[in-house]
């Protein structure tokens, strides 16, 4: 490239990089707007745990090729130049804006490289400066994946360059620079699929620039042979040769395209190309008279905008529109040129003719010539097409100015259109600052394209100002009446807005503006997947109305009928039928999305909640693993697969849970709930101080976390630490005054350790008002009128007691040992002070301390009741559950029930808040 660009002066190139900073240094200053989002945002294959490999499966959005929904836009090679950028500063705008920057500047500068091949120093360095400040660029200059025009530009022109050194003395032919043509052409159509485009622009210089023949020398040579008056010059055999090799090399590079994109082209709306659907003659003249709606904007670029689909040029659909005048004009205007390019020698129509291709043949693929495309007009396209209008633009100056008359008025002019093309691009720089300024900047030059109104809502949305986007996609229903999206947008809106009746009337419309189903009939009609998903929204919002769960379901299988490749479908189906206690009907919508996608992580995770719901843990840890090995960064899947290995009770997968929850909280370090149950795992393992530390940085990232709180307490109490305790319960009353278990162990630690009786009275009491069925806390209660020596009191509680819990032996055998002290003592006359005072009190010690072991039995159950695991979104639920004693079951039972219940609840609330996540 060097090389070629050797006879290029440094003042010159030095000049072109000036001017091109100082009217795109703004962009710097500018975020990801607009396809940005889609390209660089939300695309997976930027990341590095993504195989390089990927890259060259999905199409430039990050959609695997093999999908329907994908564009088929194959772009490798420029994901992976953003790729380069993610690596190096991960999503910092500013990086991606000055590479596009950097590109644009080398396609300057190898594009004055070309000029000179046709015009003079000074006309080239004109056509090269026009070409770095026209506005029309902002879109591929500033719009970071505009970066597929300018990577595709480089090589494109590299690609052509190349090429005319292919001539050798003597008109023989030097076969390395075409191959090295064939390669850049390849690479260029790696970049962006109009880089084929360049091998037409090849054969057309071979054929009039480097053979110089024209048109009717061509017709007459033609005419002779055919007449067989004379036979093929050697010279044009040899022309005829480079050309086959040009043409079969380019199609090979078709064939290998088509291959790509699985001989499926990519599915469009109506809204995206309302022309391309519609009938003859309003799809041909429409078509015909955006070709002069193309050359005004190159012409004057005064009003751009960033999109231009939809309604923003209504159709041409009579011959009788005035608009067709334009159309016929720039046909005339075309045809002049063409025709004076061909049929005359010189190098004036040389120049000419090369304009022309560089202006035509790259915007083929963009013309709906040959297929229908996503938009109706693109300025980004215009890139390289620009390219022969500067040509031109420059060659008619370089005539005017030659004429002495004229020269000081060409000169003016020329300063007046780079200076105010300069400040043009400069000012629609900042139009892409960020998509509300975008949006709006377009709404001023069209308001009748309903996306734009969509945008600017979406734009307000992302900012949770949900009142103001719902003014603009409200306008846009008005705008287009039968959009879908806009009604889907609507809908939405009012359910961020909690107007439940108004989003499903919403939805209710955008459905009725779906293809009907004929009963009978297969459904054929080709459906645009993101309009399908006014199914998977509606259900969404009547689902959480329990009576209307198989009105949810029924839309789910309307979709799924509609188009049975509906992957989203099964799965949002998949979560519902969860909901509504069906794991068996929601395995067989996880398998055939499995089917549809076996690459899709969340799938593997939700068959795994399947799993868990079906009691088959084993199976369920297997699908999560498999999860993983598909994204080793799967943040459900490493925290409830690390739960499901340490409720397995296996120590010998203990070591790899910790190793999950320590990937866990690296990915969520802000998340408390993965150190409190790293905490949890050191208390299983005995590592008492390890699991202290776990539990107060859970504490201290979630201040009222109740599970973290009441096990910290318990880890103090149950390491002989009970006064360390005493204020971690203290916040966790201050947070929940009614957990019981705090209650409990409190009223412990303050009636055994501080001898608080008082205040362990205080404890127990208020356990009671809670739940006068409490048996632990009555029970306590009991314990504390043994130590007030209020024996007949604590009689008649034990006698209560043991009636909530006949079955308990501890509280009979404790109800015993009362009877027993109050008939010992009812026989001495010293009534409740024996003689022996110190064997009284041992006697009483030794009561008491029956009574301790049993709360010690008690303190081991409550640490089993405790140990919630689940995210902060089920701890409320969950722990309310495990407070609840049940009565009439031994200690042993009720740590068995109360452990499996747990375990349940947790899954069953962690899988409906992933079902109620949209």
């Amino acid at each position: 490239l060097l090389e070629k660009m050797a006879d290029v002066r440094l003042k010159e190139a030095a000049l072109i990089v000036g001017v091109v900073a100082a009217c795109y240094w703004n962009s710097l200053f500018c975020g990801f707007v607009f396809d940005d989002v889609s390209a660089i945002l939300d695309n997976k294959d930027l990341h590095p745990s993504t195989p390089l490999k990927n890259l060259f499966q999905n199409d430039f959005w990050g959609t695997p090729m093999s999908e329907e929904r994908s564009h088929k836009s194959y772009r490798p090679l420029t994901v992976l130049t953003f790729r380069l950028n993610y690596l190096f500063s991960e999503l910092n705008a500013v990086s991606y804006h000055f590479l596009n920057l950097v590109f644009h500047v080398v396609v300057c500068v190898v594009f004055l490289k070309v000029c000179k091949l046709f015009l003079d120093n000074r006309s080239s360095v004109v056509a090269s400066l026009l070409f770095a400040v026209h506005p029309i660029h902002t879109e591929a200059v500033t719009g970071v994946v505009g970066r597929a025009e300018l990577l595709s530009s480089i090589f494109f022109l590299a690609a052509f360059l190349s090429y005319t050194k292919s001539k050798g003395p003597d008109n023989t032919i030097v076969w390395t620079p075409i191959a090295v043509t064939v390669f850049l052409v390849a690479v260029a159509t790696l970049c962006k699929e109009q880089g084929i485009t360049v091998v037409g622009i090849c054969c057309v210089y071979e054929v009039f620039i480097a053979q110089g023949y024209t048109l009717p020398v061509l017709l007459d040579t033609a005419v002779q042979i055919l007449r067989g008056k004379g036979s093929i010059p050697f010279s044009m055999l040899q022309t005829l040769l480079k050309l086959i090799v040009l043409m079969f090399s380019t199609l090979l590079l078709v064939v290998v395209r088509v291959q790509v994109i699985q001989s499926q082209l990519p599915v469009f709306t109506r809204f995206d190309n309302p022309a391309a659907v519609s009938p003859s003659p309003a799809r041909q003249l429409t078509f015909n008279y955006l070709l002069p709606v193309n050359a005004w904007l190159l012409l004057n670029p005064s009003e751009l905008c960033c999109d231009w689909t939809m309604g923003t040029i209504p159709l041409v659909e009579s011959l009788l529109d005035v608009r067709n005048v334009a159309t016929l004009t720039f046909f005339c205007f075309l045809g002049s040129l063409i025709v004076f390019s061909l049929r005359y020698p010189g190098d004036s129509s040389k120049t000419v003719l090369m304009a022309l291709c560089l202006i035509v043949l790259p915007f083929i693929p963009a013309s709906n010539l040959f297929f229908p495309v996503g938009f109706v007009v693109a300025e980004r396209v215009l890139y390289v097409p620009s390219m022969g209008f500067c040509i031109l633009v420059a060659h008619g100056w370089k005539k005017l100015s030659n004429i002495s008359v004229l020269r000081k008025i060409s000169w003016a002019c020329l300063a007046a259109v780079l200076f105010t093309h300069a400040l043009k691009t400069l000012h629609r720089n900042w139009d892409w600052e960020s998509e509300y300024t975008l949006f709006m900047s377009a709404l001023k030059v069209n308001k009748n394209n309903a996306k734009l109104w969509n945008n600017v809502g979406h734009a307000l949305e992302n900012e949770k100002n949900f009142e103001r986007a719902l003014q603009f996609f409200i306008q846009a229903t008005q705008v287009q009446p039968d959009d879908i999206g806009a009604h889907m947008n609507v809908g939405r809106t009012y359910k961020n807005l909690n107007k439940t009746k108004e989003a499903e009337e919403s939805y209710m419309i955008a459905k009725s503006l779906m293809p009907q189903i004929i009963p009978g009939k297969k459904y054929a009609a080709r459906v645009a997947p993101n309009h399908l998903n006014v199914y998977i929204n509606l259900a969404n919002l009547i689902r959480a109305n329990e009576s209307r769960l198989e009105e949810a379901d029924q839309l789910y299988r309307q979709a799924i009928s509609m188009r049975p490749d509906f992957k989203q479908a099964y799965i949002s189906r998949g979560e519902l039928l969860l909901k509504m206690n069906k794991p068996l009907k929601a395995k067989e919508a996880y398998l055939r999305a499995l089917e549809l996608d076996r690459t899709n992580a969340d799938l593997w995770y939700n068959l795994a909640i399947v799993y868990i719901e079906l009691k088959d843990p084993a199976e369920a840890l297997k699908n999560f693993n498999r999860a993983l090995e598909l994204n080793p960064t799967h943040k459900l899947a490493l925290f409830n697969s690390a739960l499901l290995m340490q409720e397995s009770g296996d120590a010998r997968l203990r070591p790899e849970a910790k190793q999950r929850l320590l990937h866990y909280v690296k990915e969520e370090p802000q998340d408390a709930n993965g150190y409190f149950n790293l905490g949890m795992l050191a208390m299983d393992d005995k590592k008492d101080t390890e699991a202290e530390a776990w539990m107060k940085k859970a504490i201290k990232l979630q201040p009222n976390f109740r599970s973290a709180l009441f096990n910290l307490a318990l880890l103090y109490s149950q390491t002989g630490k009970e006064l360390m305790a005493l204020p971690v319960l203290e916040d966790l009353l201050r947070y929940y005054p009614d957990h019981t278990k705090g209650l409990i162990l409190k009223g412990d630690i303050l009636m055994n350790q501080k001898k608080d009786i008082v205040g362990a009275k205080k404890c127990f009491e208020k356990i009671l008002e809670l739940d006068p069925n409490n048996v632990q806390g009555k029970h306590n209660l009991c314990v504390v009128y043994f130590e007030e020596r209020d024996l007949i009191k604590a009689e008649k509680c034990l006698v209560e007691t043991l009636a909530l819990a006949p079955h308990e032996e501890y509280i009979q055998r404790h109800l015993n040992i009362v009877r027993s002290k109050i008939a010992s003592l009812s026989a001495t006359e010293q009534s409740l002070l024996p003689a022996d005072g110190t064997a009284a009190a041992e006697e009483k010690k030794n009561s008491f301390q029956n009574l301790k072991e049993v709360k010690k039995e008690q303190k081991t159950t409550q640490t089993t009741v405790d140990n919630n695991k689940a995210h902060s979104e089920n701890k409320k639920r969950t722990e309310k559950n495990m407070d609840k004693e049940t009565p009439k079951k031994s200690t042993k039972e009720i740590k068995d029930i109360e452990k499996k219940r747990v375990a349940a609840l947790k899954r069953l609330e962690e899988i409906e808040r992933i079902l109620n996540g949209e």
